[in-house]
């Protein structure tokens, strides 16, 4: 029943910590006017002619926004559901799902970068730029603002990023080393420009420099590309730190707010919400973290 699939989403995404005030009601109510009609799974047409009964263009697309939302989540476990289109527009820019590595693509893109036809500077450049990205989940544009004087015994001191915000990012001492091996190479090169990574034109990377060196990284490990699937970028390699990071909550749902408040900070996120939207977008990883709560608020073991 369409019903009981509402509400175990619904749960899901409570324990999650969403609070759903209005949610909640708009996709009973479509789960009600779907049953009536004899379908028990999500339909396009179904969901199009339930959000359009609304009379604002707005509402129309705030009422399927959420069955879209609720779709794609049900429909990593059962593709009977289907993805209605946003005919009535989106009431806010959809984020797309991002692509997660494995710790065995990582090491690829690292070893292919490293491993280039490229002059040993450059390849070393990109290959700790990269690892930095994957072991400290930094912005691209986080890394590339990088100064001598950022680089501290307690961590990177990263100034004024995306909200306008600073923090200290500790270091693993792996990356420490690997930081330090890269530097006695660079500094020779430009002794007269402090920021960490440059290019061979003894100037600061650019954004365009990375996607170019990623995608040719990219190319060459082989990894899947193509319509509806996940794109791998740069930013990827923070997805990838931020789900991994998730993965390691503790089962009781009072440090998991707590986790996510402290990765909420590292990562220099403006708003929890914007850490939970990790969650969203790998169900199977929400869906662990809310039965492990669940499990805890019942009084069971995880």
């Amino acid at each position: 029943m369409l019903t009981q699939t509402v509400e175990s989403y619904l749960e899901v995404r409570r324990a999650c910590g969403f609070k759903l005030k209005s949610d909640g009601s708009l996709l009973r109510s479509f789960a009600i006017y779907s049953e009536e009609r004899g379908k028990h799974h999500v339909c396009s047409e179904t969901a199009i002619e339930w959000a359009g009964l609304a009379q604002s263009v707005h509402t129309r697309a705030r009422r399927l926004g959420q069955v879209i939302r609720f779709a794609r989540h049900v429909r990593a476990e059962d593709q009977s559901h289907e993805l209605p289109p946003a005919v009535y527009g989106s009431e806010q820019k959809q984020r797309p799902t991002p692509y997660i590595f494995s710790q065995d693509e990582i090491r690829g893109l690292v070893q292919a970068t490293s491993q280039s036809g490229y002059p040993t500077l450059r390849r070393q450049t990109y290959a700790t730029f990269f690892s930095l990205l994957a072991c400290t989940g930094l912005r691209g544009s986080e890394a590339i603002r990088l100064r001598f004087g950022d680089l501290t015994l307690d961590g990177l001191v990263i100034r004024n990023s995306k909200f306008r915000k600073s923090r200290l990012v500790p270091l693993h001492k792996t990356a420490q080393a690997g930081l330090e091996r890269y530097l006695k190479l660079r500094r020779p090169y430009a002794p007269f420009d402090d920021h960490v990574f440059i290019s061979l034109r003894r100037k600061p990377l650019r954004i365009e420099d990375v996607d170019t060196a990623f995608k040719t990284a990219v190319s060459k490990i082989g990894l899947k590309r193509g319509p509806g699937l996940p794109r791998p970028t740069p930013h990827s390699l923070r997805h990838t730190f931020a789900v991994r990071a998730l993965e390691t909550c503790p089962d009781n749902r009072d440090l998991i707010t707590k986790h996510m408040l402290a990765l909420s900070t590292y990562l220099g996120h403006s708003s929890v919400s914007y850490t939970y939207w990790y969650l969203e977008a790998t169900p199977h990883l929400m869906r662990n973290i809310a039965e492990s709560s669940e499990n805890f608020i019942r009084g069971g073991r995880p």
